[in-house]
């Protein structure tokens, strides 16, 4: 520590009359912005400006790469995406991928964020408790998170494709193989399946983080009472958990409309379209199709930023009507 010490008074005596001068010329009030303006800058960069060519290429027509080339086209892109004779319909929209993407999405993301949510509070109930071997446990629940989503992929396509081990063992027992990743609803299942699998550990740790800050004297005295475990668990762990689920809950949701990588490594998006989801449609449509409708692809990437929105305010939102809760107790 003394060496780190003298080597931090050495760096800050070396930059003291740079920051000397700075202070007299910019004054103490707006000196702060020397110390944050390159962490603005890089963020401007990489964020602000790609949100404003998007916007461009968004409001833009044609196949040219070069935003000048591109002619204005206003809100086409956005019609052509949103026009539908009938919204119940699939079939009548101008782009029916699109909304096949969309109602995919939204479906996974249902069914996953439930399943996600429920199976990952049931885990750090599981690994809170005094049980053999927990870190162990822990530790293997936690995991998959640490793999790449490419990884995790390759890994499952491996297992479940039509030569792959899942049908190796079917077959060395008598059955017939299964088509996993070539029928639909069992390309669907394994989808959900494998991002839960990949994931859960990550939200297993929050809920596990939260019941860990729960008061053990609660606990003490409502077994002192001599409440059940369903009742302490409904009236105690549930409640003082709530801003842990929220944030579990919206990450999940957030994470859940955008995935990509899983999916696409997995299945690909089919067969046919039953795994296309909203990420994989803006991906097609800008970069793997032979004409490159970057417009079209821009237009669908902000209807997806704004449901993202849509979903960060509900978080403040639940957020906030939680804390007050918890005051109000």
């Amino acid at each position: 520590m003394p060496l780190l010490s003298r080597i931090g008074s050495l760096f800050f005596n070396l930059f003291e009359p740079l920051f000397r001068l700075a202070q007299q010329r910019l004054g103490l009030s707006r000196l702060g912005w020397l110390f944050v303006g390159p962490n603005l800058l890089v963020f401007g960069l990489f964020t602000f400006l790609p949100i404003a060519i998007n916007l461009v290429y968004a409001t833009t027509g044609g196949v040219q790469l070069m935003p000048f080339q591109r002619p204005y086209t206003g809100a086409e892109n956005f019609g052509i995406l949103l026009e539908c004779r009938d919204y119940f319909d699939i079939q009548t929209c101008r782009k029916d991928v699109f909304w096949r993407a969309i109602f995919n999405t939204v479906q996974f993301s249902l069914i996953q964020v439930v399943l996600m949510v429920l199976l990952s509070l049931v885990t750090a109930l599981v690994l809170n408790r005094k049980i053999i071997g927990r870190g162990f446990w822990r530790g293997v629940f936690f995991y998959p998170v640490l793999l790449s989503p490419v990884v995790v992929a390759l890994i499952w396509k491996w297992l479940l494709q039509s030569q792959g081990v899942f049908n190796a063992a079917l077959v060395a027992a008598g059955a017939q193989p299964v088509d996993w990743l070539t029928d639909a609803s069992w390309a669907f299942f394994w989808t959900v399946f494998v991002s839960i699998w990949a994931h859960m550990g990550f939200y297993t740790l929050i809920l596990l983080a939260g019941l860990q800050a729960i008061p053990k004297d609660m606990y003490e005295a409502a077994e002192m009472d001599g409440a059940s475990p369903w009742r302490t668990l409904r009236r105690i762990t549930l409640p003082l958990l709530m801003p842990n689920l929220i944030v579990v809950l919206v990450l999940a949701m957030i994470r859940a409309v955008q995935i990509f990588d899983e999916v696409f490594v997995l299945t690909g998006g089919g067969p046919g379209s039953a795994t296309t989801f909203i990420v994989q449609f803006i991906y097609q449509t800008g970069f793997a199709e032979q004409i490159h409708l970057y417009g079209l692809a821009a237009a669908a990437s902000l209807v997806l930023a704004l449901g993202l929105v849509v979903l960060t305010l509900a978080q403040l939102r639940l957020t906030r009507a939680s804390d007050a809760g918890q005051k109000a107790r």
